[in-house]
């Protein structure tokens, strides 16, 4: 028999509120694939992935009416999807490296009773300023490439 989850229970498996499956649901973005005979939502194990497309997408920053459009075509590639996934992971891992750095030779210097020079304050503040830019670039930079292949999947039908 195939495991199935009630909405309590998926919400609880995925972190997500009740409330935003039933809104997914809602909308059509995100719909149970059975209901018990008392009319309770049933997921599948289908559903989890598709969940988890909704979320990756989500993660990328699309909206919701992006995202219903995007799986609802057959231009939807999970791989890419996942792909963009992790260069932006690699990407803030490496700029929270950084950042790690930089506080680590700033507490070491006070550790150490010696002085803070301009230059490490300003080569920390570069770095926190980076971290922000470098969120808002590289979720623009993952749309733009998302946009990109989309088009070019369109093309080719």
């Amino acid at each position: 028999m195939e495991l199935q989850w009630k909405v309590g229970e998926l919400a609880r498996l995925t972190g997500l509120t009740i409330r935003t499956l039933r809104y997914y649901d809602q909308i059509g973005l995100f719909s149970p694939s059975d209901y018990t005979e008392a009319g309770h939502r049933l997921y599948n194990q289908a559903d989890l992935s598709r969940l988890q497309q909704i979320l990756s997408l989500k993660e990328l920053g699309l909206s919701l009416e992006e995202i219903r459009s995007a799986l609802s075509g057959t231009f939807y590639d999970p791989s890419r999807v996942i792909s963009l996934q992790i260069a932006r992971l690699k990407e803030s891992i490496q700029l929270q490296q950084t950042m790690l750095q930089e506080l680590e030779h700033v507490w070491k210097m006070m550790q150490q009773n010696r002085p803070l020079t301009l230059d490490d304050f300003i080569r920390l503040l570069d770095v926190m300023k980076k971290k922000n830019e470098k969120y808002f670039i590289s979720w623009e930079h993952s749309l733009d490439m998302l946009g990109d292949y989309l088009s070019e999947k369109s093309t080719e039908d």
